[in-house]
């Protein structure tokens, strides 16, 4: 399979590009990554160096590529972390190019907009224009809870809260939707709390499937980008949403406990790349609907 990835890269550590080429080349896949930032390291740290590249830049990359002949033989496009609404018309602009040329192509958007505790972390504009420009182009969205209510105007509280809202979002264009990061508040009798899992929901056509995990103490940039990278992968190349969750939970996992066993900020993608390329059962799907 042939991926066009645009999304930033850093030098050090894994966020970006920087999370998602490796990942999919040890699980196979070619990758054509196009850059629209390179920075030393990710903002998490709060000081960094580095271009963020000029759109006009990023489109002769995607201009050049498609010089060589080769641009109609990609079958998906992934973007994450947009960084300007600019930036995302030239992103959108390449997903109309790929698809004249290949209609098959698929487009998957990660909607980098924030996340629970921290709220919005992108520019102002940003959220909206995914929410009104780029989610209705997609084929594919990734948004973890917090976007996910951000783009639906819904708080989600529960899982048939989290099904409506998703849905609502599947109206608008997008037939696969992965929500990561669930959480949920503690229930009656105190079996679970949203501070000891995390679920992992896929709705497609087919229907909707949830993981739960264990909830890791850490929080390391990237994870999303990840994941965003496998579930295009793996829904891809299995065409089952079911099991395409499954894996690429499972493997996410498996890259969390082994940057927590490590005792590192950035994800251990090396350490654990045994577990991306064939990831364990050790999650399992449960059926919603």
């Amino acid at each position: 399979m042939r991926i066009l990835s645009i999304q930033s890269s850093v030098a050090y550590g894994h966020v970006g590009n920087s999370a998602a080429v490796f990942p999919l080349q040890r699980l196979g896949h070619e990758v054509w990554p196009v850059v629209t930032v390179h920075f030393s390291n990710h903002t998490g740290y709060g000081a960094w160096r580095g271009p963020l590249l000029a759109p006009d830049d990023v489109r002769e990359v995607i201009a050049g590529i498609a010089d060589r002949g080769v641009l109609g033989t990609a079958d998906a496009v992934l973007s994450g972390y947009q960084g300007d609404p600019a930036m995302g018309a030239v992103i959108l602009d390449a997903v109309a190019q790929v698809k004249a040329l290949n209609p098959a192509a698929r487009y998957c958007c990660d909607p980098v907009i924030g996340d629970v505790g921290r709220g919005v972390f992108v520019r102002p504009g940003i959220p909206e224009f995914l929410r009104d420009e780029v989610v209705p182009h997609a084929d594919i969205v990734t948004p973890n809870h917090f976007e996910l209510d951000f783009l639906t105007g819904r708080t989600t509280t529960s899982p048939e809260e989290v099904l409506a809202a998703v849905d609502e979002l599947r109206d608008r264009g997008p037939r696969d939707v992965l929500v990561t990061s669930v959480r949920y508040p503690r229930v009656a009798d105190g079996s679970a709390t949203d501070e000891e899992e995390l679920d992992v929901v896929a709705v497609s056509d087919e229907g909707a499937w949830a993981v739960t995990t264990p909830l890791l103490p850490i929080g390391p940039n990237g994870g999303g980008d990840l994941t965003a990278a496998l579930y295009l992968a793996h829904l891809l190349e299995t065409g089952s949403p079911q099991t395409a969750v499954e894996r690429t939970t499972n493997a996410v996992f498996a890259v969390l406990q082994a940057t927590l066993d490590a005792g590192t900020r950035e994800l251990a993608l090396v350490a654990a790349q045994d577990a991306i390329a064939g990831p364990s059962a050790r999650f399992v799907a449960r059926r919603l609907r």
